[in-house]
């Protein structure tokens, strides 16, 4: 019986081993430009009809601004820069994925600081963070980040590797469970497992966050607009205050990190926007 108990145990790691094996080598893709490896086998088909439905029933429950100045103002910045992205796609091989986008700006009445894009390209601007883009270019800015993580697919990668993670947490106790017999220990084990995978997503959110901030700088030159001003809008962010976490428990890099990496990137970012826009004339 014991030995029946375990080889099911054994047989069901492998065969979570072989699924996680399987779906990682499947599902590996890259990131365009950016050229990082991700993991994705969510498609636009199961995720799209999903996010429209969401941003419908978003904007049913929520305010939209009525200024008429700003919102079309969000509208103008958003249309000059998902134009950009899709002249990109379509000009390197992304004309399926392009087709699969409902772009649409919508400016909400709502103190807090945010923004955001579901995929497909639903964006919604809080009126709270117009002071923080302060511009054209500080909103063309936001807005390039924005729709930086639907380009890269940031959505539907974290679907993706939440589900590995899930099958990976199962495997991991099967191993601990025939490997450690003291239940303190291995309830210790778990904890450890916890935390631990707990960091590294929140590794992976900040790794999303860098991607969507230099894309989305290239995205804002692309359309025109002075890519300068993505670090400004960090700077104005910093002066916010209020005691943030430190970056290791962010989701996001801190403020002083984001203001000196697009800093740093803003050279590479104006010589491929300029090497795209030189090839698409």
């Amino acid at each position: 019986m014991k030995n029946s108990k375990f080889s099911k145990l054994v047989f069901n790691k492998s065969f979570i081993a072989l699924v996680l094996i399987g779906l990682m080598m499947y599902s590996c893709s890259t990131v365009p430009i950016t050229g990082r490896k991700r993991i994705n086998f969510v498609s636009d088909a199961q995720i799209l009809p999903t996010s429209f439905a969401q941003y419908t029933g978003f904007l049913a429950q929520h305010k939209l601004s009525n200024d008429v100045a700003k919102s079309n103002k969000i509208k103008e910045v958003g249309a000059r820069i998902s134009k950009a992205v899709d002249r990109y796609m379509r000009a390197n091989g992304m004309v399926n994925e392009a087709n699969n986008y409902r772009w649409e700006f919508n400016l909400v009445e709502d103190k807090t600081v945010n923004a955001w894009c579901m995929p497909g390209g639903k964006v919604v601007f809080y009126t709270g963070i117009l002071p923080i883009a302060a511009n054209d270019d500080g909103i063309a800015a936001i807005m390039g980040h924005e729709i930086a993580h639907a380009f890269a697919k940031h959505g539907q990668e974290r679907m993706s590797t939440g589900t590995i993670a899930q099958l990976g947490g199962m495997a991991t106790q099967i191993a601990t469970g025939l490997a450690i017999k003291d239940p303190r220990k291995a309830q210790m084990w778990n904890m450890a497992y916890g935390i631990t995978s707990q960091l590294g997503q929140l590794k992976f959110s900040r790794t999303h966050e860098t991607e969507a901030d230099r894309l989305g700088q290239i995205f804002m030159i692309m359309a025109g607009y002075n890519g300068e001003e993505a670090s400004r809008v960090w700077v104005r962010m910093s002066k916010r205050g209020g005691q943030a976490p430190p970056e290791f428990l962010s989701t996001h890099p801190s403020n002083q990190r984001r203001i000196a990496d697009l800093a740093a990137f803003l050279p590479k970012a104006k010589v491929y926007a300029k090497k795209f826009n030189a090839q698409g004339r």
